[in-house]
């Protein structure tokens, strides 16, 4: 008798209430684990919410809208609403893939595309690191659904969403300008896309695109020399950007292949039986569609990354990746045979949950063995209410301004009861909303990590603020000591003029 797993049979019968286990299964686990286990926010989002707390056009990360909303998610719901918002990210993207897959390769399939999709890494460990790409994700994927029923199935309505949705991901991050390009490479290339522009539709939601983009466009063109400046940051250091671009794309998809290649059953026997999962044939223009916006985006950024020695906003890849589990099913052919069902649900299961437990086991038990504690376990909390504390015991006022370290200076805002304003002393131009003047006439906190005993600070904090008085060290411990040496952070106030 042959065994079918109850996945695969769920997979036959309910294949919608599979797509939405999968997607709120993943969510969870990625709000609850940060929002219980991170002391500290992952990667950039204290840099993210310092700037947002600004709510300006844009900044030298890109455009606005990931900084807004992140600061909006905070403000409503402190970090559990910032992970949330991730998550909710995430979910609308799969959701986007799922709508897609299902009028291209049927309902089924269109899970089986959902599920490769848990082992492309970029869209689980990354997932909390809020920031322009997750935001960016779910409407690269929602442009993707849009234009297909718009062009593909000439439902001319969905022009204007097509529009909106380009709008924003462009709000998002300036990733989506390859998506954009290659919709009209694509439209002017098909017969069917160029048949669309002859409708008035296409000219409208141009228009509103336009509308929807205007400001941060004008925004841009005062401040592009800032941005340009910034998109030198985070090239890698032993690969040239390009090289590092192309290594990322393949290892995101490794757990992908891993699935692949157990489902296939190689090296297999030459009767074995297997379940098999079928669907209608697909036209050739949804082929084209899906293979074409799989592998274009990644290759396009590849090529950009090389030719402009510089990765910006290509740094993290969500967006590129959406289709990439679509499209292997779609290769996959009208009949996919799942062997070794049971191996491959453990090992689908295994790429859900061991990420999240890995994170925790490195969080409470890497300062034990390795003496390596991780920047989610950093006591931000303790540094935040501290510095806050001492400044409105010694001036009366609540704290205003934080500056210093590139690193510590959002994170000690963040956490900061009165979430003050972070001056950028590491690059004073992308921080317009603050200046030295500033921090003299109400007051603010100068921190740096510490290096001596007298906790000396930097010489470029000092020779903007020549006046400082550095307060002897201050000592944190980890949120999981271990064996690990405590935290030592220089720190000095400044005291408001009139005082």
């Amino acid at each position: 008798m042959h065994y079918v797993s109850l996945l695969i049979e769920f997979l036959r019968g309910r294949p919608a209430v599979v797509f939405w286990a999968i997607a709120l299964t993943q969510g969870v686990l990625w709000t609850l684990v940060p929002a219980l286990f991170y002391s500290a926010p992952p990667g950039e989002v204290p840099l993210l919410l310092a700037i947002g707390h600004e709510f300006v056009l844009g900044s030298y990360l890109g455009p606005p809208l990931a900084f807004w909303l992140g600061e909006i998610a905070f403000r409503l719901g402190g970090m559990f609403g910032l992970y949330a918002l991730a998550q909710a990210c995430i979910v609308v993207a799969y959701w986007a893939v799922f709508s897609l897959g299902r009028r291209i390769v049927g309902t089924r399939h269109a899970v089986l595309g959902v599920l490769l999709m848990v082992g492309i890494s970029a869209f689980t460990v990354p997932s909390p690191n809020f920031g322009p790409s997750i935001l960016a994700a779910p409407f690269w994927a929602l442009a993707l659904l849009h234009y297909w029923r718009a062009v593909g199935e000439n439902d001319r309505g969905y022009w204007f969403l097509l529009a909106l949705d380009l709008g924003l991901l462009l709000l998002s991050s300036y990733v989506g300008v390859i998506l954009l390009v290659l919709l009209m490479l694509f439209t002017l290339a098909m017969p069917r896309g160029r048949r669309a522009l002859k409708h008035v539709e296409p000219w409208i939601g141009l228009m509103l695109f336009a509308i929807v983009v205007f400001p941060h466009a004008a925004w841009l063109c005062k401040m592009y020399e800032m941005v340009l400046a910034g998109l030198n940051d985070g090239i890698a250091a032993r690969l040239s950007p390009g090289a590092w671009l192309a290594l990322t794309v393949v290892l995101t998809h490794l757990g992908l292949l891993l699935l692949v290649v157990l489902a296939s059953g190689w090296p297999r026997k030459r009767h074995e039986r297997a379940p098999e999962i079928d669907r209608n044939p697909v036209e050739n223009y949804a082929r084209i569609y899906v293979y074409f916006f799989a592998l274009a985006p990644a290759l396009i950024a590849i090529v950009i990354a090389f030719a402009g020695n510089r990765l910006g906003p290509l740094e993290r890849i969500a967006p590129l990746v959406v289709l990439s589990g679509l499209a292997v099913v779609l290769a996959a052919g009208e009949r996919v045979m799942l062997y070794r069902e049971r191996l491959v649900s453990s090992a689908w299961l295994g790429l859900l949950l061991a990420p999240p437990a890995l994170v925790v086991f490195g969080i409470v038990f890497l300062p034990w063995l390795a003496r390596t504690d991780l920047a989610i376990a950093q006591p931000a909390n303790a540094q935040g209410r501290f510095f806050s504390e001492s400044f409105q015991r010694r001036t009366g006022k609540p704290l205003t301004y934080v500056t210093g370290d590139m690193r510590l200076a959002p994170l000690v805002a963040l956490a900061s009861p009165s979430r003050p304003h972070v001056y950028f002393a590491w690059a004073p131009e992308r921080s317009p909303w603050a200046s030295p003047a500033d921090i003299r006439a109400q007051g603010g906190v100068l921190v740096w990590p510490a290096t001596d005993s007298a906790g000396t600070p930097p010489a470029e904090l000092k020779a903007q603020f020549p006046e400082m008085v550095p307060e002897v060290p201050r000592s944190f411990a980890h949120a999981v000591q271990g064996f690990l040496p405590l935290i030592r952070l220089g720190w000095a106030v400044i005291r408001p003029a009139q005082q």
